[in-house]
């Protein structure tokens, strides 16, 4: 029987918790880490890592994978807030209401790392440096954020589709581009995502690849021309 997680998890220097990891563990004893880290998930194509209004008991750093999350607004629509790969961590928003505040759904067969918030804040009392560490996560989630409000707000649908298309393209790696991806997300989320229609994603796709700019099979993509979608992504 093959025990293969189903996805290809990244080295723990390139997640989004390894300086907390780090700052418990340092480079003598990596065994100290399971006094932050509870377990190691899996969770499968369309499940669920939580759901809004459970309580928040823990944050997951996502190991291989990509998990999709989305809310309900108030006239019933679903309103997808983000895409994320490993390296990334979720449910920080969690802290100030002590519930999830959205839906985590994997797109992918998906691998978590979770980290229990009572076990974090007891060692941050020992190692004062955790809490230091975990400003910089926040801080870094909200440039994050700051960022989609720009990409929304001040750029044309193919500005924005040229933009996302970059920004998922980084290697978690050293955050340079490959140029070759798979895009786990349908079409119809990428457009809820970016607050366009879903007709006029697949339009601009087609646009893309007559131009040359990319090639678009099913769900791989290759980026042919990066400077055309750079120069793009930087008009105003």
């Amino acid at each position: 029987m093959s025990t293969r997680p189903g996805y290809t998890p990244i080295a723990c220097t390139n997640c989004g918790i390894y300086q907390l990891c780090h700052s418990v563990g340092g480079d003598a004893d990596l065994s100290v880490l399971d006094t932050l880290v509870k377990n190691r998930k899996t969770i499968k194509r369309r499940g669920f890592l939580y759901r809004t209004g459970e309580p928040f008991k823990a944050f997951y750093a996502i190991r291989g994978g990509s998990v999709k999350t989305s809310t309900i607004a108030d006239d019933g629509r679903v309103q997808v807030t983000g895409f994320h790969g490993a390296g990334k961590v979720l449910g920080l928003d969690a802290i100030v209401t002590g519930q999830y505040n959205c839906e985590a759904t994997a797109l992918e067969t998906a691998g978590v790392c979770e980290v229990p918030f009572s076990r974090f804040e007891e060692l941050s009392k020992k190692i004062p440096d955790l809490q230091y560490k975990m400003m910089q996560i926040m801080s870094r989630e909200i440039l994050d954020n700051r960022e989609l409000i720009m990409l929304l707000g001040k750029m044309s649908a193919e500005e924005r589709l040229a933009a996302y298309l970059l920004n998922i393209s980084r290697c978690p790696e050293h955050g340079s581009p490959r140029l070759e991806f798979s895009m786990s997300m349908s079409r119809g989320d990428i457009g809820n995502y970016l607050g366009m229609a879903e007709e006029t994603i697949c339009r601009i796709f087609s646009r893309f690849q007559e131009e040359g700019l990319i090639t678009a099979q099913r769900r791989q993509v290759t980026l042919n021309d990066l400077d055309r979608l750079r120069a793009m992504a930087r008009r105003k």
